[in-house]
């Protein structure tokens, strides 16, 4: 059976012996802090990037789609320049994720 790092979207997926089931997501709940952000040029089609850039791993890249559902559809090729999304800053997802 497959464990999954405190990093991992499928972090909270139940598992057995032959395959993971159906995902379970990890929400990323709203802060009255969170910034707003417009995306940049250099992290067009790579939230990874931004997500080690922002938190220091590109683990975390999953968090601006759970962050933004609505705005996000394809994490990577609707990560375009000049869209613009909230990130959750980095003591709140580190507490939220418990990192």
């Amino acid at each position: 059976m497959a464990t999954y790092s405190k990093y991992s979207p499928y972090r909270n997926t139940p598992s057995n012996e032959l395959y993971l089931e159906l995902l379970e997501i990890v929400p990323v709940p709203a802060e009255d802090d969170d910034f707003y952000y417009q995306i940049e040029t250099q992290y067009t089609h790579r939230p990874d990037l931004l997500s080690y850039d922002l938190y220091g791993t590109p683990k975390l890249w999953w968090v601006f789609l759970q962050r933004n559902m609505d705005v996000i559809k394809d994490p990577i090729y609707d990560f375009q320049p000049g869209v613009e999304i909230y990130l959750p800053k980095k003591r709140n997802l580190q507490k939220f994720l418990g990192i």
